[in-house]
Order: C-alpha cells, then sequence, then structure tokens
C-alpha cells in the first residue's frame, strides 16, 4: 500500500498553468532588493562575506529558481518521436527525478524526488526530457501541488498521451524549519490526467512500481 499522504489544497487563484513570466527578470533591481532587505535586516554590507552577497543572491534566483518562467512545456520537452507500434496501454515510468523549487508563501525552498508516468498516444519522448518538464516548473514560485498537476497536464497536452502521472516527495524548508519544527515531515503531491484517473488497475500497476523500487517511500 502506499503511504498516506498530506494533503493541502491550493487557493484558486493558483489552479490555473502559471504562463511564463512576461518581463524579463532584473538583475540589476534585484540585487538592489536584496541589498536594501540586508539593510533592513541590521546588518552591515561593509562585512567581508555580505560584499557580494546582493549579486549573489540575484544571480541564483535568476538561474536556479525563476528561469523555469522563461520556458514553455514544449520546450523543455523537445523533440517527440511517433510512439512505437502496439504501446498503446502500455506505462512508461521514471522515478527518482530530483528536483528543487520555492514555495511562494515565505520563499523558502523544498525539494525531492519526481516520479513521472504515461501511457503512450501518438508521441513518445527521450526520458531525460521529463526531468526538463519537471524542471520547467519547478523553477518557479509555485505550490508542490500544483507542481504535480502542471507536469502531469502538461505531458498528456504535447504528448497527447490518454493517460499520465506525476507523483512527488518533497522536504519543505517552511515546515521543517519554522515554529512547528517538524524536522522529518515528508510531503507528497499526485496529480493524473486521463485513465490514470479513473482506471484502478492501471493505477495500481504504477504504484506497484513505484513500490518496489530501492529505498521507496522514505
Amino acid at each position: 500500500m502506499p503511504p498516506s499522504r498530506p494533503r493541502r489544497r491550493a487557493p484558486a487563484a493558483q489552479a490555473q498553468a502559471q504562463a511564463p513570466s512576461a518581463a524579463r527578470p532584473d538583475s540589476a533591481a534585484m540585487a538592489r532588493a536584496v541589498r536594501d532587505f540586508l539593510t533592513a535586516a541590521g546588518l552591515s554590507l561593509d562585512d567581508v562575506n555580505l560584499v557580494d552577497t546582493p549579486k549573489r543572491v540575484a544571480d541564483v534566483w535568476m538561474n536556479g529558481f525563476l528561469d523555469g518562467y522563461g520556458r514553455t512545456p514544449e520546450e523543455a520537452l523537445g523533440k517527440t518521436y511517433p510512439a512505437p507500434p502496439n504501446s498503446s496501454g502500455e506505462l512508461v515510468v521514471v522515478t527518482d527525478l530530483r528536483f528543487h523549487s520555492m514555495c511562494p508563501h515565505h520563499l523558502l525552498p523544498f525539494t525531492g524526488r519526481a516520479h513521472v508516468a504515461y501511457v503512450p498516444g501518438s508521441r513518445v519522448v527521450g526520458f531525460g526530457r521529463l526531468a526538463g518538464l519537471v524542471d520547467c516548473f519547478a523553477h518557479r514560485l509555485i505550490l508542490q501541488e500544483d507542481l504535480a498537476r502542471e507536469v502531469a497536464q502538461s505531458l498528456a497536452r504535447v504528448l497527447d498521451s490518454p493517460a499520465t502521472a506525476c507523483i512527488l516527495e518533497a522536504e519543505q524548508a517552511c515546515l521543517r524549519l519554522r515554529a512547528d519544527h517538524q524536522r522529518d515531515a515528508v510531503t507528497h503531491a499526485e496529480a493524473y490526467e486521463g485513465r490514470l484517473r479513473r482506471d484502478g488497475p492501471l493505477r495500481r500497476e504504477l504504484w506497484a512500481r513505484l513500490g518496489a523500487r530501492p529505498g521507496a517511500w522514505r
């Protein structure tokens, strides 16, 4: 049996896909904002360890946490290929794709593993591209639940797949480091599209594969 999975409901305003930002991030303005934040926190920018911090923070946010806004799912998945003959109904599963993202509520990171599955429709894609699709949405300000949903929906749409799933295990800094101090908490979010939403045997097959992998379910 799969483990119990804590759930929370995403705000209605975040239920839809977050389109890539129309405005390019302003690195200089971001660095100034970090400088102002440090000053407001009572820290001295004369500290040798903080002199270059504003630029470093702006760079890591632009290239590691916000760069997903500049990519579409189609770009992330890249070239697709005709599905092999007789592949309809067969699950393609890639597990333990490492990812990191940023919670929009407190701007604290969460990291974890993504498990992505689909049944080929008319098109298939290289395995490595599935990691790129996860990062396309993970490198935004996004809830874990919405991240799972965006991946499953995009995979169904771009590959014309009749069944997709994205299951995420994560360690949320906002849960582990704040007042509750739930330092061992692991959050799970899952999203299904098409047949995997209503086909019990197919979903059980997916969970059997996930449960059989080494180190499954911490």
